[in-house]
């Protein structure tokens, strides 16, 4: 096994006044040729938006691109005819593929709306720009995993361009949890929301990120404090 740690108070940040981010790995003006991608794991910005505030519409190509609103709502609009709202406990992915122009904007005028941007890889370039949301309600990922993208149909999961899932899990105090990879030769990244947990003998608070190769599996325990746990399984590669 070998792991790399990424604490969160070596994330990239940046205050706009109507973007508040935080990045696990280089983006935009900021760069840390330590972090530059964990395998096929590009972008994991933790984004708060104020009221009223957003992306004007930019365009993306052969990237896949999922939006997970912790909370608050987003709403959407893309060059796919596309348009609506991103709730919480909502997920949406957009597959940029040979090219895309979208928007997200607070859908709220006055109350921020927090969320999770993260942009993985694909594996077959220049397909057809789509899109696609579903809810995936908190019950269902207490003390066990809710695989919210995979592109394994069994998994019952949004669909990605990519050999990669993405999972939430809620342990509560006490428990341990085991993830393994659906893909030989996978790494895993497990990103903590809330909470303490100790991942393979690592200790993580919150917003601290541990990237892990050359496994079979990761387990995840917590002790007085419950833990909500986000996991992404990507390839590896340089």
């Amino acid at each position: 096994m070998t792991n790399k740690f990424y604490p969160a108070s070596e994330r990239g940040h940046v205050n706009f006044g109507w973007l508040d981010s935080h990045h696990s790995f280089s983006f935009g003006n900021w760069h840390d040729r330590e972090k530059v991608q964990f395998g096929a794991l590009r972008v994991l910005n933790d984004d708060v938006v104020v009221g009223g505030g957003g992306f004007d519409a930019h365009p993306h190509e052969n990237m896949e691109i999922i939006s997970l609103p912790l909370k608050g709502a987003l709403s959407h609009k893309d060059s796919t005819g596309t348009e609506g709202f991103i709730y919480t406990n909502d997920v949406q992915i957009m597959s940029a593929g040979s090219g895309i122009n979208h928007s997200e904007q607070n859908a709220s005028h006055y109350d921020a709306v927090h969320f999770l941007q993260i942009w993985i890889f694909p594996k077959q370039p220049n397909i057809r720009p789509r899109h696609d949301q579903r809810t995936f309600y908190p019950e269902g990922r207490h003390n066990q995993w809710q695989i919210i993208v995979s592109p394994r149909a069994e998994d019952h999961a949004l669909w990605i361009n990519q050999d990669a899932r993405l999972a939430l899990t809620h342990l509560s105090e006490n428990k341990s949890l085991t993830y393994t990879p659906a893909f030989p030769g996978n790494g895993v990244y497990v990103f903590l929301l809330e909470g303490a947990v100790d991942v393979n003998g690592f200790q993580l608070q919150p917003r601290d990120g541990i990237g892990l190769t050359e496994i079979d599996a990761v387990t995840l325990t917590t002790a007085a404090t419950p833990a909500d746990v986000l996991v992404i399984e990507v390839p590896m590669f340089a």
